[in-house]
């Protein structure tokens, strides 16, 4: 349990795909002018990583890796399908994004219209692939340890692009120097945030 809650910590605060990796950027400006519009992107980003990581976690150990596939018989013990790790993890990404997009213009149309071409684009959200990379190269033991840092790594992407949200829709009343205005002070404070959060370092679970 202790373990699950230091992963969970980690990928929201200290290994946040924004300012740790500065991953999934696009959208991450390019959304991040309402705080309504950016909840609802946030919202469906937690659920496509929250869905993608765990389903990619069993699709890496029980059909990828080498040696995946003895569970069916040892002569595919020495099979290693390694090489199409990034065919299938973006294959289940883009049918995830494609579920939570119809479940969006089905029950949301207002938000739909919003996020407009942001919304398919989660598909190639690096933030996303970005989780089921790491996912891979950390080696985690249990498909409950991948469920929790998708969760987390999808909340604190949430986090951000809210924050920013919030932060840039107060600056429309700030006197702010022409050449900064729009996305140059944007970039300023994404650095002084992930600056910020470097303090998070510090955290011992």
């Amino acid at each position: 349990m202790q373990n699950l809650l230091d992963i969970f910590v980690r990928s929201i605060f200290i290994d946040n795909m924004v300012f740790a990796y500065f991953l999934g950027m696009c959208s991450y400006l390019a959304i991040s002018k309402t705080v309504k519009t950016s909840s609802g992107l946030g919202i469906a980003v937690i659920f496509v990583m929250g869905i993608t990581v765990p389903l990619d976690y069993v699709l890496e150990k029980y059909l990828l890796k080498a040696g995946a596939l003895s569970w069916i018989s040892e002569s595919f013990a020495d099979v290693d399908l390694g090489f199409l790790s990034f065919m299938v993890f973006i294959a289940v990404i883009a049918s995830m994004t494609q579920l939570v997009e119809m479940v969006v213009e089905k029950f949301s149309p207002p938000l739909y219209n919003s996020l407009g071409i942001f919304l398919p684009l989660i598909a190639v959200n690096c933030a996303i692939l970005g989780g089921s990379l790491f996912m891979q190269e950390r080696e985690y033991n249990t498909l409950a340890e991948a469920t929790v840092y998708g969760l987390g790594a999808g909340i604190g992407w949430y986090l951000a692009i809210v924050t920013i949200a919030a932060i840039r829709e107060k600056l429309r009343y700030s006197n702010i120097p022409a050449p900064l205005k729009g996305l140059g002070i944007s970039f300023i404070i994404t650095g002084l945030m992930a600056i910020a959060f470097m303090s998070f370092l510090g955290i011992k679970l």
